[in-house]
């Protein structure tokens, strides 16, 4: 109540005005109508007035341009609004813009050719992560307090770790994708935001979360009154398993490695039990059948464009790594398919039995610090080189995406140049509770509020 929306307004437009030549995280500018919208009557929601960005990709806004980074998909404007905007409105934000996203969100890195690269604020030769790195460097720079993302293989949480943010990835159906889609890559992407506090993930949600009528999943009820009321008061005694290294055998930076034991010192000192432990996961069939449903999704995804562009694409209409994916999904058979998702689902279950045993499990985010710009581009010959880099530097968030589970990545640690290092802790499936609860405390034990990159508002 201090201070009125429109001179919050015009303060996030000043700063995105200041700091995105730089960071290129905003790609459309909504100023206008957000001036509009916050010089009228705004919801009484919790967030009044509150600057917000959405990221370019799914969740769409009536009468804007919507992109995905496809040069293909040309001047496309949005015919509709899905339900999660349409609740962000209600919950009172005001929309100022458009984020930066990789191509179709495909890879763990922000550089679309169409958009250009998206530059980590506290080192601009480094990525953002992906997809949501738009929105990452949106909210580590100071533009706005939160922004939307998504998560298809740890698109919410990558960014977050690169960026310094917490990045929390609800369970399946918690947020809507009504009314466009009923699921997207076979249930592996959910939606939410990225920010600097536990407090105000748990809040968002709280605004966003619920099924639509004929939506194929619905997550657990709650336990509690909400998700904020869940980082009010510290957890029980928790049991907690620690697993420093990936299934998929990728080598994992030794200051990752020293970000969770930060971590587990830090637990005990808080009164939980930690202990290492491994998940029943075949990495190589893993990556094989993940690969296969996303390739599948990414497939799903080119001919949605083709549907709203009117004709179909050609090779030269995409980035070559996105063109290749897309063939390679258009390839698979149905069965093939079907077989892919048979296996995750038997993942999952085996997952799902080792969370019997403990209450959460924490890893690295990121098997290492935030890469140099350009990492992932793939060679002519090799389209999709880069996107089996990227498995090498994102080997712990996917198993999430696949099993349903709510994850967060939490900027407990910073590396010897100064770099963000995020820790992930997943809970089990639909308890998000206990996953703001712990977060929450591990900030008020290990504050990181105070931490800013050096190109910031």
């Amino acid at each position: 109540g201090d201070v009125a929306p429109k001179e919050r307004v015009d303060d996030a437009i000043a700063r995105i005005e200041r700091l995105n030549p730089t960071l290129n995280a905003v790609i459309f500018e909504l100023f206008d109508r957000a001036r509009t919208d916050a010089a009228g009557e705004l919801p009484d929601g919790p967030f009044r007035g509150v600057p917000f960005l959405l990221k370019d990709f799914l969740a769409e806004l009536e009468g804007t341009p919507f992109s995905e980074s496809l040069t293909f998909s040309g001047n496309y404007t949005s015919t509709c609004t899905q339900e999660l905007t349409a609740r962000y409105l209600r919950a009172g934000f005001v929309i100022c813009g458009k984020t930066n996203a990789p191509e179709l969100a495909i890879l763990p890195t922000t550089e679309p050719t169409r958009h250009g690269p998206s530059r980590n604020p506290w080192d601009t030769s480094r990525t953002t992560g992906g997809s949501s790195g738009g929105t990452a460097a949106a909210v580590a720079s100071g533009m706005v307090p939160l922004a939307h993302g998504n998560d298809g293989g740890g698109s919410i949480r990558i960014p977050a770790s690169c960026c310094g943010l917490v990045g929390v990835k609800p369970t399946r159906g918690r947020n809507s994708l009504a009314p466009t889609f009923g699921d997207v890559y076979g249930g592996l992407v959910a939606e939410h935001v990225l920010t600097r506090s536990v407090r105000d993930s748990a809040a968002v949600l709280d605004a966003t979360h619920g099924a639509v009528p004929g939506d194929p999943y619905a997550a657990p009820p709650l336990r509690g009154a909400s998700f904020l009321a869940a980082t009010e008061s510290d957890p029980k005694r928790l049991r907690i398993g620690v697993m420093a290294q990936p299934a998929t055998g990728a080598p994992v930076d030794p200051q990752c490695v020293a970000a969770v034991e930060h971590t587990v010192a830090l637990l005990e000192r808080l009164g939980h039990d930690a202990e290492a432990t491994e998940l029943a996961v075949n990495g190589d069939a893993f990556v094989e059948h993940f690969v296969n449903v996303w390739a599948a999704g990414n497939a799903s995804s080119l001919s949605w464009w083709e549907d709203k562009v009117g004709r179909a694409a050609t090779e030269a209409d995409l980035e070559p790594l996105s063109w290749a994916l897309c063939s390679f999904g258009r390839a698979l058979d149905a069965g093939r398919y079907l077989r892919s998702v048979e296996a995750l689902q038997a993942i999952s279950r085996s997952v799902a039995a080792t969370f019997e045993r403990y209450d959460a499990v924490l890893s690295p985010t990121l098997a290492e610090l935030p890469v140099e710009l350009g990492t992932f581009d793939s060679p002519p010959d090799e389209p999709l080189a880069g996107l089996f880099r990227a498995a090498t530097f994102t080997p712990f968030t996917p198993l999430y995406n696949v099993t349903g589970q709510p994850a967060a990545s939490l900027p407990l640690f910073q590396s010897a140049e100064g770099l963000p290092v995020g820790v992930q802790v997943a809970t089990r499936f639909g308890d998000e509770e206990t996953l703001f609860a712990l977060a929450a405390q591990l900030e008020r034990a290990d504050p990181w509020a105070d931490r800013h990159p050096p190109i910031s508002a």
